[in-house]
C-alpha cells in the first residue's frame, strides 16, 4: 500500500490523534499538489481567472497564495 493510501486510511481512525495527524497530512499532500498543478498551468500559459475557475477560488485568491511562486 502507498503511504498516501495509509494517510487516508488513517484519516477515519476512531482514535482522534491518528485521524487528525491523517488529517495534517493530507491537507500538506493537496496543498504541494495545487502548487505543483498552478505551476503547471501557468507554465503552459493558463490565465490566474481559468486557475482559479478550476479550483473554484476567486482569481485574487489564487493569484495572492502562488504570485510569489510563479510568474
Amino acid at each position: 500500500m502507498s503511504e498516501a493510501t495509509d494517510v487516508a486510511a488513517a484519516a477515519s481512525s476512531r482514535d482522534p490523534a491518528v485521524g487528525l495527524a491523517a488529517v495534517a497530512a493530507l491537507r500538506r499532500l493537496a496543498e504541494s499538489l495545487e502548487e505543483l498543478q498552478v505551476a503547471n498551468a501557468r507554465a503552459q500559459g493558463w490565465s490566474w481567472q481559468q486557475i482559479a475557475d478550476s479550483l473554484a477560488v476567486s482569481r485574487q485568491a489564487v493569484h495572492k497564495k502562488y504570485r510569489r511562486i510563479v510568474s
